[in-house]
């Protein structure tokens, strides 16, 4: 088979090629022309950052006929030689099948054995943390003090999973993550060195789905070469990595925003029904977000941005967001994304979370549709405000007047506020039962329910801290927590309509209700009692004489207290 793979045919054979890593490289090749080579390395980082690369670089490097150089010259035999893999000095060990006691100790059994090519005999073992404890202990030694002509490179994906005994005997280099841009500019010679014609806005496509991996750039620009007809498409592209086009993304985002549910979910239809990965989709979106929330912090640092490009479209998007709802997308996102991985069926989740998605005003109130509700909310709190200054104005002058013509004491005029009707109490209070009263408490919460679904919710909660404390066959008497809830709710004619209208569409019969303040309800209501005292049938009689039924009475009020012969 003549056809080689892109990240075959493009390895690379020196320093300089070994895209994104200058911080390693730039290490080694002082370290070649200074001659301090040590006897033992340890690289480790992503998959596909070049370490085995640079690897066999560095022992191409330190056999170099025309050593000490800082880059191999690949012309003479030596440099030839390990390229192509004929000289047996340069061992490749795969430790993933290679993880046994035995190999180990054959390693360490001929490594005091001159090379007979080259200079130094190199041993290249990948996937170093695969070998089992006891192969590791088995190489201690010999990675501590091997003979002068050996050199240990141990590469690895997971260093954690590495002994420290091992590391602290290795000059260690992490590689990182290569950078979009830098993976671009790679894929960009390589196009151009080969002669394929490709979109730029395909190259970042694939370099973005590559997360930082030169390989896996190389082996999925291979497959949309393979894919594409005569030119390589953003349509190739997409296909080719399962990826959703940013323009996909922004319009859905655009569906959210605007609470279209219906196109939102239309979209979602045909998007899988073009085979896209449920999984793969929401991985996306939640990255899209993330990157918008980048942006937003901080604009000018585009080369953060994961998965997506900022277009124009992005940035217009980005710019009517807020932090907290783009705070609050990520969370469902990355909920649904848990629940997927344990069901059969992903596309119900991912349907529910965008329906989700498209009516977060319900529950979040930053909806711009909601605007002109919170306006008038707060207009009519600037209209009782108002009230409330007014009347406590009028409350001062009224005080003024009072104490000027009648002369009398202070403490009885200087009442500001909400005065309850006490003569109206009287009357309901004469007339009150304990079975009318437990019949309203009965459809209290029900009323409740019924005052928010009229569109009443700011006064429905003036009723929060409120209760009914009697009731006669027509009327009841409401307690406020509040005076000035219970201002706000008697002052308010269509309030006091309307809770009317439930109690009646719910008891049967017409009903009215007084408000009370807590604190001027027990003054009216011990009054009420003291003066029942001086009326009292024989039962009544019996309380006022027995002083252990009063003090009952002002403990636990009269409708707790019953009395028994």
């Amino acid at each position: 088979m003549s056809y080689q793979a892109l990240y075959r045919v493009w390895r690379p054979q020196a320093f300089i090629d070994v895209v994104g890593q200058e911080h390693v490289t730039k290490t080694l090749q002082n370290a070649l022309l200074q001659q301090k080579i040590s006897h033992a390395y340890l690289f480790s980082g992503p998959r596909g950052t070049g370490k085995t690369s640079a690897a066999k670089i560095l022992a191409k490097a330190v056999n170099c006929e025309r050593a000490p150089i800082s880059e191999p010259c690949n012309e003479c035999a030596a440099c030839k030689g390990i390229t192509d893999g004929s000289i047996p000095d340069v061992i490749e060990i795969d430790a993933a099948s290679n993880n046994g006691v035995e190999e180990i100790r054959d390693i360490r059994d001929k490594v005091k054995y001159a090379p007979t090519s080259v200079k130094y005999k190199v041993y290249i073992v990948d996937e170093v943390h695969m070998l089992t404890i006891g192969a590791f202990n088995a190489l201690l030694k010999t990675l501590e003090e091997p003979p002068k002509h050996v050199i240990f490179i141990l590469a690895t994906t997971e260093p954690h999973k590495i002994p420290l005994t091992i590391i602290s005997r290795c000059q260690r280099f992490d590689f990182k993550r290569i950078t979009a841009k830098a993976i671009v500019g790679r894929m960009r010679l390589i196009v151009n060195e080969t002669g394929v014609d490709c979109e730029e806005q395909a190259l970042h496509i694939i370099a973005k789905a590559a997360e930082g991996g030169m390989r896996d750039a190389l082996s999925l620009l291979d497959q949309a070469i393979s894919f594409s007809q005569d030119r390589v498409t953003v349509e190739d592209a997409l296909t080719v990595t399962g990826s959703v086009s940013q323009g996909f993304l922004n319009s859905l985002a655009r569906a959210i925003l605007g609470h279209d549910t219906a196109g939102g979910l239309s979209a979602l239809d045909q998007l899988l029904a073009n085979g896209k990965d449920p999984s793969r989709f929401i991985e996306d979106f939640i990255f899209y977000f993330r990157d918008m929330l980048l942006y937003k912090t901080a604009p000018l640092l585009e080369e953060a941005l994961e998965r997506t490009m900022a277009d124009e479209d992005f940035k217009q998007i980005a710019n009517e967001i807020s932090h907290d709802q783009i705070y609050q997308l990520i969370e469902i996102l990355n909920k649904t994304q848990q629940e997927m991985k344990w069901t059969n069926h992903p596309r119900i989740f991912l349907e529910v979370a965008l329906v989700k998605l498209c009516h977060l005003e319900s529950s979040s109130g930053f909806s711009t549709t909601s605007m002109p509700e919170i306006e008038q909310l707060l207009s009519k709190i600037e209209h009782l405000e108002e009230k409330i200054r007014n009347l406590s104005i009028s409350g001062n002058r009224d005080q003024t007047a009072e104490e000027t013509t009648a002369k009398q004491p202070p403490q009885r005029s200087s009442r500001k506020g909400f005065q309850a009707p006490v003569g109206k109490i009287n009357e309901i209070l004469k007339q009150a039962t304990k079975s009318n009263l437990n019949m309203v408490k009965s459809k209290w919460g029900e009323m409740l329910g019924l005052l928010s679904q009229r569109q009443m919710r700011s006064q429905a909660a003036l009723l929060n801290d409120a209760e009914p404390v009697a009731a006669s066959e027509h009327t009841f008497i409401i307690k406020f927590k509040y005076e000035i809830h219970c201002q706000m709710a008697m002052d308010n004619q269509r309030f006091l309509e309307t809770v009317s209208s439930i109690m009646e569409q719910l008891l049967g019969k017409n009903m009215q209700f007084v408000g009370v303040p807590e604190d001027q309800w027990h003054n009216i209501r011990e009054n009420f009692i003291s003066s029942q005292h001086h009326e009292s049938s024989d039962g009544d009689q019996l309380k006022q004489e027995d002083p252990l039924i009063t003090e009952a009475v002002k403990l636990f009020g009269e409708d707790l207290v019953e009395i028994k012969e």
